[in-house]
């Protein structure tokens, strides 16, 4: 049985993606002035990884049943409670924002989930206080991770193609990591280290795409010399369209399966990528590719830095 490409656009769709540039520059600029505006003047709502708290590990007399144990612990007035699974069924791992009152009162948030808690566990395995220190050292690793992560591409990307595309990459990426912090601080959704894992997969996802994107510019620039670079970026994008495309739905629909039934514990993860998939595609065509028009990469290729076979025509050949 022959099989048929899945294709949600037709293969001769000429969308004026250059031509919309200002636009979306505007909504860009807008997007990232309410995120910076909004990260200065509310911050974010960080997580017990981040301001501190208390860790607790359990094991259950059986499979431990989350969403139970989570009934019992969030009536006690203790603030922010985590639960996580980990390692064995009945390993659980429990997270408590720091209380006030120094270490007594930790102790006593302590002795009060135990009491709450009962009979549902077993043994208690570990008791641990994250001091506000341990979350200074991680918010800094956390951005550590996430510009060297971008560095990184950077050169990635300057080796594998000009320094152009490099430029309109980084360009894209930062724009993706800013929105989504912008976005948490808007919805104060909880920032942990989760998010920060979630703004690296973001990375990844959106220069896997914006380098397609680049990959089939790279390829036109070689084949079509002599046509204007406006019309050969929007011919690079529709030809990379329904990919693109096809691509982000298919990963928003697990997404969206993970943000409504994969539970609390994962949900601030799954809304991070749902987001990061949305702009990541947004600023692959509507970010990068204009940034590296701006930096006339056609007179990098009449340079002679990029070789290829030269078709004197400005249009696809057949």
């Amino acid at each position: 049985m022959a099989a048929f490409p899945i294709k949600l656009i037709p293969a001769d769709t000429k969308i004026d993606f250059i031509g919309s540039r200002k636009i979306a520059y505007i909504f860009s600029g807008l997007l990232m002035l309410v995120s910076v505006g909004f990260f200065a003047f509310q911050g974010l709502n960080f997580g017990i990884d981040f301001k501190g708290g208390i860790l607790i590990e359990v094991r259950t007399p059986g499979p431990a049943n989350i969403d139970a144990l989570r009934g019992k612990l969030s009536g006690l007035g203790l603030g922010e409670v985590a639960l996580q699974e980990f390692g064995q069924a009945t390993d659980v791992l429990i997270r408590i924002e720091r209380q006030p009152g120094g270490e007594e009162g930790q102790k006593v948030a302590v002795a009060t989930v135990k009491t709450a808690l009962g009979s549902d566990v077993a043994s208690y395995r570990r008791t641990e206080f994250v001091g506000p220190k341990v979350g200074g050292e991680l918010i800094e690793a956390g951005i550590l991770a996430v510009v060297l992560s971008l560095l990184a591409i950077m050169v990635y990307v300057w080796f594998r193609f000009e320094w152009q595309f490099s430029i309109g990459a980084i360009v894209a990426l930062t724009h993706d990591v800013i929105s989504t912090i912008g976005v948490f601080s808007i919805t104060e959704h909880e920032f942990n280290l989760a998010t920060v894992a979630a703004i690296l997969t973001i990375a990844g996802y959106s220069i896997n795409d914006t380098v397609v994107v680049f990959d089939r510019i790279r390829e036109n620039l070689r084949k079509f010399k002599a046509m204007p670079i406006e019309e050969l970026l929007n011919l690079s994008l529709n030809q990379t369209l329904s990919r693109t495309l096809l691509t982000s739905i298919t990963t928003l629909l697990a997404l969206l399966a993970i943000f409504f039934f994969g539970g609390a514990v994962i949900q601030d993860f799954a809304f991070a990528l749902i987001w990061g998939v949305v702009i990541g595609t947004f600023s692959s065509i509507f970010v990068a590719s204009p940034v590296v028009m701006m930096l006339n990469i056609r007179e990098s290729i009449s340079g002679g830095t990029i070789g290829g076979n030269e078709t004197s025509q400005g249009t696809p050949a057949e």
